[in-house]
């Protein structure tokens, strides 16, 4: 035994994390688990993680941005906004196949050959815009591509943290992990809308694709050694794999419950919040692409806010509990932002409701991963991105109601909808979700 690791125990701390080829015995992991948001640095892994998957959620959220009004002006069409919205998450069922490679190949491998992708369509969308033979049907064809790879993205990212980050740091990195997607939420709309009012299309896609090659470089470095099987493993099928997934997520209680929480917001909120934000600029609040951005970034500055306090309060919340009563309060924020008729209260409901979607999405997340085993990592976190598909059938079907009854009624019906459904949840999984010593709530 090393001097080192003699002291370590003699101080009656845990070991360092033996991926983190960069911790020291003077940082013992109680110090740095102190240091809220500063703490999941220490990893290296995580250094050109953060990085990676900022740039990356840029180029998404310029992306979003720029080609949704792009469909919206061209078009004229809310039904095709929703379209366009909903074919950005065509992959989801082939999720759970990449998470599972993502076990077998390793979860770097597979995000580096995502990000490669993203870096292709951007640029050549890039080039049909600087060429001028950009229409719609291209683009819808391109986010067709594009849609999917694109879904098992964040699952793959919130995988990656867990198998790089000692358990005692992975609340506070998953909320730091969580501010890359949200602070891009507030800087990707702006600079998105900016950018194409200022220099057009080719040129904003331009950066798009800079950003995704930078992205790709940086993944490189992302990753912990993977440990070798243990001797005399069999070698299993890609469906049987698949089959204990699903087996494992369906027998685990508070992981379904977790679930059926994810499904159920991709259906009934988000559409609200993300592909109809350029239907309620234009048509409801009568502002243009920047008035846009704002609205975008101000659900993203709550966000920000959410995974910022999530990653501050670490090991001291409760996964379960928190991800249940902040879903009732995200609920809450978007029936009355259904009767919000000025922009400025509007941008205000947005920002609450960001707020508390991160206070519920970020806990969901840590309560999956700590319910899986390393080698499952991948496929669970596959399996949870299924529940994406909430979202484009949900974004569909608003768009028809909107049309039918208009967008105050539609956003009423979804929210007391989903209030009646996740309290419907907490009351049938109680038992995995609420007591302090359940599983939904180990810390």
């Amino acid at each position: 035994m090393s001097r080192a690791t003699a002291r370590w125990q003699q101080r009656g701390d845990a070991l360092p994390h033996p991926h983190d080829t960069q911790s020291r015995p003077a940082l013992a992991p109680r110090r740095l688990a102190q240091r809220g948001m500063l703490a999941p640095f220490q990893v290296r892994s995580f250094r050109f993680q953060f990085p990676a998957d900022l740039v990356t959620s840029w180029g998404f959220e310029m992306e979003n941005v720029i080609l949704g009004w792009y469909i919206l002006v061209q078009t004229g069409s809310v039904l095709l906004l929703t379209v366009f919205g909903s074919l950005q998450y065509f992959g989801t069922l082939l999720a759970p196949l990449i998470g599972l490679a993502g076990d077998r190949i390793g979860l770097r491998n597979v995000q580096c050959a995502m990000r490669a992708v993203y870096a292709t369509l951007a640029t050549t969308l890039m080039i049909l815009a600087f060429t001028g033979t950009l229409r719609p049907l291209y683009v819808f064809i391109i986010v067709t591509v594009a849609g999917l790879v694109r879904p098992s993205d964040l699952g793959l990212r919130n995988a990656l943290v867990a198998e790089t980050m000692p358990t005692d740091r992975l609340m506070a990195g998953m909320g730091v992990s969580r501010t890359t997607a949200d602070s891009a939420r507030i800087v990707g709309p702006l600079v998105g809308s900016a950018s194409f009012v200022a220099f057009g299309i080719g040129p904003s896609y331009a950066a798009i694709a800079c950003c995704y090659a930078i992205a790709f470089l940086l993944t490189l470095g992302v990753g912990a050694p993977r440990a070798p099987l243990p001797a005399g493993t069999p070698h299993r099928s890609p469906a049987r794999e698949l089959r204990e997934g699903l087996v494992y997520v369906w027998n685990t209680p508070c992981a379904l419950a977790g679930m059926w929480l994810a499904f159920l917001v991709n259906a009934t909120a988000f559409p609200l919040t993300s592909g109809l934000l350029p239907y309620v600029a234009r048509e409801v609040y009568h502002i243009g692409e920047t008035g846009l951005g704002s609205l975008v970034a101000s659900f993203a500055t709550g966000a920000l806010l959410g995974s910022v306090t999530v990653s501050l309060a670490g090991r001291t919340l409760r996964p379960g509990r928190m991800m249940t009563v902040f879903a009732l309060i995200w609920y809450g924020m978007l029936l009355v932002f259904a009767h919000m008729h000025s922009a400025t209260s509007g941008r205000v409901m947005l920002v609450l409701a960001g707020c508390a979607q991160s206070l519920s999405l970020v806990p969901l997340a840590v309560l999956l991963l700590r319910a899986s085993s390393d080698r499952m990592r991948g496929l669970v976190m596959g399996v949870r991105m299924l529940a994406i598909y909430g979202l484009p059938f949900g974004l569909l079907l608003a768009g028809s109601l909107i049309e039918r009854i208009g967008f105050s009624a539609t956003v009423t019906l979804y929210s007391v909808f989903g209030l009646l459904m996740t309290a419907s949840i907490a009351v049938y999984w109680r038992a995995a979700l609420w007591p302090e010593d359940a599983a939904g709530n180990r810390r």
